[in-house]
């Protein structure tokens, strides 16, 4: 399947960044209840990115959906997101 452009943007930016700025870039979304196609792509491949650098996330997903309810941090040792607040 082929990717969207945006998708692919988005992933390119992503892909250049360090960890601490993906988790900012997670925590600015929190709480954020508008939705567009364009946040969609956006969290995505944010998502994608935190996997591809084999991040465990599943205290913000559960593979199916991603929950932006709280904040983040990340935890270098264990390598995983947890959730704050």
């Amino acid at each position: 399947m082929q990717q969207h452009i945006y998708y692919t943007k988005y992933a390119l930016q992503f892909a250049d960044m360090q960890i601490p700025e993906l988790v900012t870039v997670f925590n600015h979304q929190v709480s954020n209840t508008g939705w567009t196609g364009m946040r969609a792509y956006h969290d995505q491949a944010l998502i994608d990115e935190f996997q591809r650098r084999g991040i465990d996330i599943t205290a913000v997903s559960d593979g199916k959906t991603t929950s932006f309810a709280h904040s983040v941090r990340y935890d270098l040792p264990d390598n995983k997101l947890i959730a704050i607040g």
